[in-house]
């Protein structure tokens, strides 16, 4: 491995935050694949499960979607250890009441639903407010190997927490892998704790509304990155959700176990932590747009074969090749955000994508989920590929700008 994957992690804080990032997002992916086991148990049947596991999305996508433009402003302008510590013990309190209602047997959609929409509101302000700190951890030419090493911190965990998730299903059941989650969540606090005080970033106050209005503005007449939110927007819509969809595709439609479940995430874990390994060596480098066009085109293509395949064995090397494409999507347009917006707008630009990112592709999934509904996972897969494919390769195709970073 290259040693300018690495570097990043010589700089203390960075790597105390990496570290925690690590652990908890092992709990994570954990309770991901349990919630969506359990779910698929609850609705019963191949159409109903893909109906609830996109309300569960949309639930995911409402607290984020009205927000992420509060927690840009939040971002640049307040103490980032406060609000990150903050962020961090909800989410773990979170896991901590899906834990105990589904020890009582009392967890039900309802309980899902309320616990999912706090978490999410949580991730709002933790994801803009973390990512934005990134570039003050390391040094600037490092930024994008740092973006890169801390996507690796959220796909690693992938690689073994839906596979410990299947087998803790099947021995102590669902409220296993939430307790569990309460507990690793906390390890990002314990590293916040650990590292040095970090200033607001934005040295001039504005009303709130101008402050959104200022980043956005931003945003919109950028003449790269407008474009790279537009196709982020639309594969957030119509392919990345397809991730919400896999308990209903594995275990109603190809009526796998929870085993099969747990495999068919994991596969997307490794695929992720692939991607994630290309980010972290080559975001640094010249013609990222390039790792950007072809990271669209492979997760696009990837979801429309997904509309073609009948036996789960065949589902495992598609998955990876999803999970590769979309990481190596998502840090290609992160580091162009990040690396394109100056300091003092860099947390409101970072709440758009991660607006985009968690709340919209929740929406999605609500929006796929109910297509499901009336004509089937693997139609829809074939729509929602192809859609995204034709997207990514004109937008690259006719703009060419995008093609000199």
């Amino acid at each position: 491995m290259r040693d300018s994957i690495l570097a990043p992690l010589r700089y203390r804080d960075f790597r105390l935050l990496w570290i925690g990032l690590m652990i908890s997002n092992l709990g994570t992916w954990m309770q991901f694949t349990a919630m969506g086991f359990f779910v698929s148990q609850l609705a019963g049947s191949p159409h109903r499960a893909a109906l609830y596991l996109g309300i569960l999305g949309g639930a995911r996508a409402v607290p984020v979607l009205l927000l992420s433009p509060v927690a840009g402003v939040v971002a640049d302008t307040q103490p980032r250890r406060r609000v990150l510590i903050l962020t961090n013990v909800t989410m773990s309190l979170a896991a901590l009441a899906l834990a105990v209602l589904a020890t009582l047997h009392h967890l039900s959609m309802i309980g899902l639903v309320a616990i999912s929409a706090i978490n999410a509101a949580a991730n709002a302000f933790d994801s803009p407010v973390r990512q934005s700190w990134t570039p003050h951890l390391v040094d600037r030419p490092l930024v994008g190997n740092a973006i890169g090493l801390t996507s690796v911190a959220f796909n690693a965990p992938a690689v073994i927490g839906p596979a410990i998730a299947g087998i803790l299903i099947v021995w102590v059941g669902v409220a296993g892998s939430f307790y569990i989650n309460a507990v690793l969540t906390l390890a990002v606090v314990v590293a916040i704790l650990m590292m040095a005080h970090s200033p607001p970033s934005g040295a001039v106050r504005e009303p709130m509304l101008q402050s959104i209005h200022t980043g956005l503005h931003f945003l919109a007449h950028h003449p790269i990155l407008r474009w790279i939110i537009l196709v982020f927007t639309i594969t957030a819509l119509f392919v990345r959700p397809y991730s919400q969809l896999i308990p209903a595709f594995i275990v109603n439609t190809l009526h796998g176990s929870a085993q099969s479940l747990g495999w068919a995430v994991a596969a997307v874990g490794v695929g992720g932590f692939g991607g994630a390994l290309i980010t972290a060596a080559f975001a640094g480098g010249e013609r990222r747009s390039t790792q950007w066009v072809i990271a669209g085109s492979l997760m696009s293509v990837g979801v429309l074969l997904l509309g073609f395949i009948w036996k789960i064995g065949l589902t495992i090397p598609v998955f990876f090749a999803i999970g590769l494409g979309v990481l190596a999507f998502l840090g290609a347009s992160n580091t162009l955000i990040q690396t394109l917006s100056p300091d003092d707008v860099r947390g409101r630009a970072i709440s758009v994508y991660t607006m985009i990112a968690v709340g919209v592709v929740p929406g999605g999934s609500l929006v796929l989920g109910a297509i499901a509904a009336f004509i089937g996972l693997h139609a829809t897969f074939q729509i929602a590929g192809g859609i995204c494919l034709i997207v990514v390769l004109a937008v690259y195709s006719f703009h060419p700008i995008i093609r000199t970073v």
